[in-house]
């Protein structure tokens, strides 16, 4: 069972991450965060040294999330077939159910939301956020090329390329969903890649 000190303090976060989703990191002050919390600002110094430190954690809390949702993802897929083509349209397609029933935006928000106001955090904040996105790029590289060492692609095509393209999707689905109020565009774009992928290498 978590203390009362973790519970208060996944409390702080909770509440620190939709602030800034909603209104940005420079926006987001310490005041507002601890007077929701109901706790004083020695509570929040308590468990973080400030606002960087708050943002480092969030992020290391959004980047353990994604890597679990991602592994999950992947471990399902592999355990209904061992072609990696399918694998990866499998992947995408629980992906996109999985984006789809979350309620309210997805946490990978926070990857735009430091990377627009970088100016704001450190560098180890600004470290993290890099490193957050190359996980993503390496585990879909490594299925890409998985794809590559069985198909053969219609086009010529780069494997580095081609996982960037699911990232920017993703996170540019997130962006775009929310600033147009559409939230089924990042869903209908992650199953658009699906099909390039099915056209790209063939039946």
């Amino acid at each position: 069972m978590p203390s009362k000190g973790e519970v208060t303090r996944d409390k702080l976060m909770d509440i620190a991450e939709r602030h800034i989703l909603e209104n940005g990191f420079a926006a987001t002050s310490i005041d507002v965060l601890i007077k929701e919390a109901g706790i004083t600002k020695g509570g929040f110094f308590y468990h973080f040294d400030g606002k960087n430190a708050l943002a480092y954690a969030l992020m290391q809390r959004y980047r353990e999330r994604d890597a679990f949702l991602f592994s999950s993802l992947f471990k399902r897929a592999e355990e209904l077939t061992d072609d990696p083509l399918q694998q990866m349209l499998i992947f995408v397609k629980l992906l996109a159910e999985t984006l789809d029933e979350m309620e309210g935006s997805h946490p990978g928000c926070l990857v735009a939301s430091f990377t627009y106001e970088s100016h704001q955090v450190n560098e180890e904040v600004r470290a993290i956020v890099a490193d957050s996105v190359k996980d993503w790029r390496k585990l879909f590289k490594e299925q890409i090329e998985m794809i590559n060492s069985k198909y053969k692609s219609k086009l010529e095509i780069n494997s580095q390329d081609l996982a960037d393209m699911l990232s920017t999707i993703i996170e540019g689905g997130i962006i775009v969903s929310r600033a147009v109020y559409e939230p089924k565009i990042l869903v209908k774009q992650l199953l658009e890649y699906r099909n390039y992928i099915r056209l790209l290498y063939g039946d």
